[in-house]
């Protein structure tokens, strides 16, 4: 259950769908969020998600962060870490001890296989309108092109002028609403040699599973 939302949240945060004719100031907006995040060194975030169930009335909220370099990305929840390199996945339960290690398929277009792909992937199959632009900010809206999508819509709302991402509201048709605030988005931070790969010196005692 820990892995499923672990990798639930992952896909969460970035994957975007559009429905509907492309707004151009949409595109031309979303294009260079798209460019400064491809062009910079990593993108890092801390982020608190919202997850309101209207089936089931409840809601949750779970922190955690993200450091993304090109294809590689170390994500941190409460309980769960996950390091990709580009070819291997790790996979740590802190409160077991244990890491599972995975070898995700390269055609995956996924978070998973190609994490760098969030920032890009509107560019090909997906609908987008600029719903409101503030003083501060822009809203677009994103939606599914295909009708058997679980998505109903995605809000996105960038910062101005840096076009920061500081909000993602997802909302699917099982009735769950996941909001992704974001507190911290950064462009400079320059990873360190290692970080995106479990060290099991940093881990010592931990149950290694090895599914590659």
């Amino acid at each position: 259950m820990k892995k499923f939302s672990s990798l639930f949240v992952a896909s969460t945060l970035f994957v975007v769908s559009l429905y509907g004719q492309n707004d151009q100031r949409a595109v031309s907006i979303l294009d260079k969020f798209s460019a400064a995040a491809t062009s910079a060194p990593s993108v890092s975030m801390k982020f608190l998600i919202i997850t309101i169930d209207q089936i089931e009335n409840t809601i949750d909220s779970i922190t955690g962060s993200v450091i993304i370099s090109k294809n590689n990305y170390r994500l941190d929840l409460p309980e769960n870490i996950i390091w990709f390199n580009g070819e291997t996945s790790w996979s740590y339960l802190p409160a077991e001890k244990e890491v599972t290690i995975t070898k995700p398929d390269k055609k995956d277009n996924s978070f998973q296989s190609r994490p760098s792909s969030i920032f890009t992937m509107y560019k090909k199959g997906y609908k987008n309108r600029l719903v409101e632009e503030k003083n501060d900010s822009y809203i677009i809206d994103l939606y599914p092109e295909d009708i058997k999508s679980d998505l109903i819509r995605v809000r996105l709302t960038l910062s101005k002028p840096s076009l920061s991402l500081s909000n993602f509201e997802y909302k699917r048709k099982d009735g769950n609403t996941i909001n992704i605030i974001v507190k911290e988005y950064n462009l400079k931070k320059v990873p360190e040699p290692g970080m995106f790969v479990f060290s099991p010196d940093k881990y010592k005692g931990t149950e290694i599973i090895d599914m590659r």
